[in-house]
This record gives C-alpha cells, sequence and structure tokens, in this order.
C-alpha cells in the first residue's frame, strides 16, 4: 500500500539537515492503543476479566429470575428488572470494569497512604455505576409494562425511598469489583513467583555445575609437580622409564580434561584414570607402593561421577605413605549389590595411626554426592582391621547413563 505523506511530513523532512536523522513521528492513537491492549499481560487480564464477568452476568440473570418467578407465585409484583435488562447493565459496566481495574493495576498500591484511597475510589466509581446502567437497559428496550412502573418508583427515588436498592446494588457490585481485582492479582502473583521459581532454579542448577567443574578439577597440583619432580629424576639414569613416565602422564592429564567437562563417565573410564594415577605413583614410589585395580575391561558396564575415585586414591597414596618407611598396598574395588553401586579405596596405614585426614578431597566427594544424588548417595571413610583405611561411595547404580 502506497502512503502518501501529508504536507506537514513533508515540510518536516525537507527541513531536517543533511546527514541528521529524520525527526521520529509519534505512533498515532490507535496505533498506541492496539500495541497496549495486545501487550501479554493486558490480554490475559481482558480474558479473565471477559471470562468472570460473563459468569456474573450469567449468574446474575438466572438469580433474579428465579426470584422473580417465585415473587410472581404469591404476589405477582414486578419487584426484578427483566433479563435483557440486566444483560445490558452488565454489557454497559464491562468497559467500566476493564478501566477501573486497568487504573488500578497502573497506579499499584504503594504507598499506602495515598493509593489506597484512589483505589477504593475506583471500586467506588464502579460499583455507583451499576444502578444507572440497570436504568439504562431498562429504558433502551422500552418495554410498556417496565415503562410504567418506572414512571411510578422513578419520581419518588430522590425522596430516599429507592436509596436501600442503590445501596444493596451498590454494595454487591463492590464486591464482584473486589473479586475480579483480587482474581487479576492473584494470577500476576502466582505467575510472578512461578518466573522466580524458575530463576531461582535456573541459577541454583547453574550453580550446582560451576560448583561440579570446581571440584572436578581439583587435583592436587602439588602432585603434579612431584611427578614432574620424579620424571626429572628418572631422565639421568632411566630415560626409558623417564619417557613412559611423560607418556602416562599425558594420557592423565588428557583423561582429566576430558573428565572436566562432563558430569558423568563409564565405569571403566574412571577405573582406567584411576590405574593411570596409581601407575605413576607407583613407579615413583616403587620400593614402597603396591597397587591393585580391577582391570576396565571387566568393569560392570556402568556410570559413575567423572573422578570421583581420584581424591581418595590420592588421600590413600598420601595418607597411606605418611608417617612410616614400610610398605604400602592400595587396593580399588567396585561392587555391585541390589542396584547398589560400591567403589571402594583400601590402604594400608602406619601401626598406631588409626584416623585419617579428613582434607579437601575427601569433602570433595561428600559435596559432589549431596549435589548430584542428595540422600541416595553416602560416603564413608573409617578405619578397619589391621591398620587399614576403607574410603567407600555408594551410590544408585546407573546402567544406560546419568539420565536413568
Amino acid at each position: 500500500m502506497n502512503v502518501i505523506p501529508s504536507e506537514e511530513m513533508r515540510g518536516a523532512a525537507a527541513d531536517t539537515p543533511a546527514g541528521e536523522p529524520a525527526a521520529r513521528v509519534h505512533p498515532s492513537f490507535r496505533a498506541r492503543f492496539w500495541s497496549a491492549i495486545t501487550t501479554p499481560g493486558v490480554t490475559q487480564n481482558v480474558t479473565l476479566l471477559t471470562a468472570f464477568w460473563i459468569y456474573v452476568a450469567c449468574s446474575n440473570v438466572l438469580y433474579a429470575n428465579s426470584m422473580q418467578a417465585g415473587i410472581n407465585s404469591m404476589h405477582g409484583q414486578m419487584v426484578f428488572a427483566p433479563a435483557y435488562a440486566r444483560l445490558l447493565q452488565h454489557l454497559f459496566l464491562y468497559p467500566v470494569l476493564l478501566g477501573c481495574i486497568g487504573t488500578s493495576l497502573h497506579i499499584g498500591w504503594a504507598p499506602r497512604w495515598r493509593k489506597i484511597p484512589a483505589q477504593l475510589l475506583l471500586a467506588l466509581v464502579f460499583a455507583v455505576l451499576a444502578t444507572p446502567a440497570l436504568w439504562a437497559g431498562e429504558m433502551l428496550m422500552r418495554d410498556p409494562e417496565l415503562a410504567a412502573h418506572k414512571a411510578q418508583t422513578s419520581m419518588v427515588f430522590w425522596t430516599g425511598e429507592d436509596l436501600p436498592l442503590w445501596l444493596a446494588s451498590a454494595i454487591t457490585f463492590l464486591l464482584t469489583y473486589g473479586f475480579a481485582l483480587a482474581l487479576v492479582m492473584g494470577v500476576a502473583f502466582y505467575q510472578h513467583l512461578r518466573r522466580a521459581q524458575l530463576r531461582s532454579a535456573a541459577l541454583e542448577r547453574a550453580l550446582s555445575s560451576a560448583h561440579l567443574a570446581a571440584l572436578r578439577m581439583q587435583l592436587s597440583p602439588h602432585t603434579l609437580f612431584n611427578l614432574l619432580h620424579t620424571i626429572r629424576g628418572q631422565i639421568g639414569w632411566d630415560p626409558a622409564t623417564a619417557q613412559s613416565m611423560v607418556v602416562q602422564l599425558g594420557d592423565l592429564l588428557r583423561r582429566l580434561l576430558t573428565a572436566g567437562e562432563r558430569d558423568f563417565t563409564r565405569l571403566s573410564d574412571e577405573l582406567q584414570f584411576v590405574r593411570l594415577y596409581l601407575g605413576l605413583q607407583q613407579q615413583r614410589f616403587a620400593d614402597r607402593l603396591t597397587v591393585s585395580v580391577p582391570e576396565p575391561d571387566h568393569a560392570t558396564a556402568a556410570w559413575v561421577p567423572s573422578l570421583i575415585l581420584q581424591p581418595l586414591a590420592e588421600n590413600a597414596v598420601v595418607h597411606g605413605l605418611a608417617g612410616h618407611d614400610g610398605a604400602v598396598t592400595i587396593r580399588v574395588d567396585a561392587v555391585i549389590n541390589d542396584e547398589v553401586l560400591s567403589l571402594r579405596v583400601v590402604n594400608t596405614i602406619a601401626p598406631g595411626k588409626p584416623q585419617g585426614c579428613a582434607g579437601i578431597g575427601l569433602r570433595n566427594v561428600r559435596e559432589r554426592l549431596a549435589i548430584q544424588f542428595g540422600d541416595r548417595a553416602t560416603f564413608s571413610a573409617m578405619p578397619g582391621y589391621n591398620n587399614v583405611w576403607i574410603a567407600e561411595v555408594r551410590l544408585p547404580l546407573l546402567r544406560d547413563g546419568p539420565l536413568a
């Protein structure tokens, strides 16, 4: 569609200097009105109020008809307005309801000393207009019987005889207005609360993911420095062993980076990672350390949290070798019983040293299990018989991946 600019628009365009943006043309009232009523929140409120008002109109009409039928059976006097007049009354009040509630939502409730009187004024305006709307509906239909009835009663209205009916109608519609406003505000509050809960859940998931990523990457830098120092010492008198340790360390770091990118890994991969780590430590302490780890190829097809065994293995090496010069044996077991997977790291400790060290590694394991499994997983670290220390993780058996 071609739009021909008006004289004012052409003049404004001509007066605009070159190189400067043209003055913004204000949208028309129709465009602004349509934009306002099609806002998602406004559309929802209009839909709610329309459904509520249809219910109110039907209820009032049915109530008035039933009461009038009862009165007709006894006296035959016309007390309640006919159905079409009441329908017109609610039709006339509908835009008033939308306007009053829209204004109410716009002005809000704070500060209370100034907003509450304004809210009450809006409610009273709507309630007081109910009776004139009913009269307008009655007059519009021009029912001869009704016109005669109104001619007899309307002349004495200002003398106070119809004042109780006016007050009763105002109170009724005042309560109706209150219910409508409560409905709109209740739905808005629920949606606001729901959005807040979703945002809180999203932030909690992001925090948990960040926390898990930090926990997964807590491979002790001190351990890496010691391994590099050991490799450096091997280069001079045993280059082949040093070269083998460099390859193993590179494989270990590659698996560490891969595991740090995901929350869960296969049990076989986890056992292979622990085997590499303990293998390097065994080459470092060849005369003192004996290691036993299940073959990854024989491990059950299951999924476990990434790097869940590494802190336990590191704790077994550090605290197993501390306090004495004797030999240390470290054994890693993976046992399944009643759909529960038990991962156990057992190491010998120095005689007379029954307690272990509750360091960062053990807190790491507890925090990760709490985040990922809640009460379904447990962790224990305690001394056993014959100078051994037992660290055990019990968690649900995940056969088909972490989503199970």
